[in-house]
């Protein structure tokens, strides 16, 4: 199984930048599926992107044109680009990555999460 670590969340004035990443470990062959998900208080987890090796990024509707997935794949690492950032954006962030091992086995791995906060 792979082991996910998130980094990059942290406070920001609304219309600022934020870049998540997250870095996935354990004798990866190949990364398949990529997404970010968030989760603000009192509210259900929602996917924000979505992307499969090959295939284009699809975004929620709420983060069209200001968030950027993306992937490092010699680094086994994923991105997520948040640009003018509001308020409403606040929540913790999680990355689920789903691929191959070395040993051709499947992994569904999820982050730790990382508390992103939009507030002047």
């Amino acid at each position: 199984q792979a082991q996910l670590v998130e980094s990059g969340g942290g406070l920001v004035q609304p219309g600022g930048s934020l870049r998540l990443s997250c870095a996935a470990s354990g004798n990866i062959r190949r990364i398949d599926v990529m997404d970010w998900y968030r989760q603000a208080p009192g509210k259900q987890r929602e996917l924000v992107a979505s992307n499969t090796s090959g295939d284009s990024t699809v975004y929620a509707d709420s983060v069209k044109g200001r968030f950027t997935a993306s992937r490092d794949n010699a680094k086994n690492t994923v991105y997520l680009q948040m640009n003018s950032l509001k308020p409403e954006d606040t929540a913790v962030y999680y990355c689920n990555v789903r691929g191959l091992t070395i040993g051709f086995r499947f992994f569904d791995s999820w982050g730790q999460g990382t508390q992103v906060t939009v507030s002047s």
